[in-house]
């Protein structure tokens, strides 16, 4: 794979009280490409995923080591703007959390935030956004409706709509597919396979099928450790670690 690195994370442990959920975690994330952090329940792929924006921050008796190079810049460097690097990333969770608010407002409400006033230029970004999620043909006559009225499906993707609203590098996700029905789920993969032409793609998941569809490259985690990691074609064919053969065979889940 041909790939510049975009995010680079070096020697990052965190720890919950005594207990060291990631240990000594190294890997370098492509541009442009869907990566996959994949692995059994509790095995730390959430937590990997929260240190890339700094979501844990908040989490009382977390302690996190280590770097995490974003473009080269580490965000845990103690004088780093954390709301700068944030905008970087657009989160799309594993349940849809609509704003009590219109779907145009939903959308508007981040560059609103960054200062965006113009109610043309607003309208633009609601529209291109909601175009980018695979929603714009069946939301455009209904802007001004509550967004709660959506489907769970479509409020997925205007979840991922209103994170790309604040231009964002990377996108993550945590499980975004995995509450919705199976027709929602394809097309939720479906965008955030196309995005990675402009974003980088970084996915939780615990499906391995939803992995092999959308994933350009695989991280492995098992009980906080870094497995194996490389291309998804090449670690699905070959995977060199007993473990990630274990996990691809049902052995362990």
């Amino acid at each position: 794979m041909n790939a510049k690195t975009h995010i680079s994370i070096k020697n990052l442990t965190v720890t919950f009280g005594r207990q060291k959920v990631l240990k000594d975690v190294s890997v370098d994330l492509p541009d442009h490409r869907v990566t996959a952090i994949i692995g059994p329940s509790g095995c730390g792929k959430t937590t990997l995923l929260k240190t890339l924006n700094r979501l844990l921050d908040k989490v009382d008796g977390v302690k996190v080591e280590g770097q995490v190079l974003v473009d080269g810049e580490n965000i845990y460097d103690p004088k780093i703007e954390v709301t700068r690097i944030r905008k970087k990333m657009g989160l799309l969770s594993q349940k849809p959390q609509v704003l009590p608010m219109s779907i145009f407002d939903n959308i508007a409400y981040g560059p609103r935030i960054h200062g965006v006033r113009e109610k043309a230029k607003l309208r633009q970004i609601v529209e291109r956004q909601l175009a980018a999620a695979g929603l714009w043909d069946e939301v455009k006559t209904r802007l001004h409706e509550p967004a709660s009225r959506l489907s769970v499906g479509q409020q997925q993707r205007l979840c991922l709509a209103r994170g790309l609203a604040v231009e964002p590098e990377i996108i993550l996700g945590d499980e975004p597919p995995s509450a919705l029905d199976p027709q929602s789920s394809r097309t939720v993969e479906q965008r955030l396979i196309d995005l990675k032409t402009d974003y980088t793609v970084i996915v939780v998941t615990h499906i391995l099928r939803q992995a092999r569809r959308i994933a350009d490259y695989i991280v492995f985690m098992y009980l906080g450790e870094l497995v194996e990691h490389g291309p998804a074609a090449e670690v699905f064919a070959e995977p060199k670690d007993p473990r990630m053969k274990a996990y691809l065979t049902g052995e362990i889940s």
